[in-house]
């Protein structure tokens, strides 16, 4: 069982940044890829970025490639999302989760997730 805890979430202005957080529970961190999502008002859930269990692998949504950086730490247990250049658009609520599997980018495949955390973005 993994519990997820994320923080950081806030309003700013269009060009600002946010730093997520997200804090696992658990000894068994570090052998689970983690991801983050997000969902807007009256649209599905979205994939925004993942990270394998070492933090060497890391995969980019296109829409927020170059803007958003997806790190880790397995000493932490814990997993951030460094967002840069913030846009209207990037907002939602944001959803950390955690996959058994190596690496997804795929909401179905992740077996633990956070409660959200707001992220607004004014223009």
């Amino acid at each position: 069982q993994v519990q997820l805890v994320e923080s950081g979430g806030g309003l700013v202005q269009a060009g600002g940044s946010l730093r997520l957080t997200c804090a696992a529970s658990g000894r068994t961190f570090s052998s689970y890829a983690m991801g983050w999502f997000r969902q807007a008002p009256g649209k599905e859930r979205e994939f925004v970025a993942a990270i394998g269990r070492s933090g060497t692998s890391k995969y980019h949504a296109d829409s927020v490639k170059g803007r958003f950086t997806i790190s880790r730490d397995n000493a932490k247990n814990t997993v951030y999302l460094q967002m840069n250049s913030l846009k209207p658009e990037d907002t939602a609520v944001y959803y950390c989760a955690a996959s058994s599997r190596p690496y997804s980018t795929r909401a179905y495949e992740y077996d633990y997730w956070g409660q959200g955390t707001q992220v607004t973005v004014s223009s």
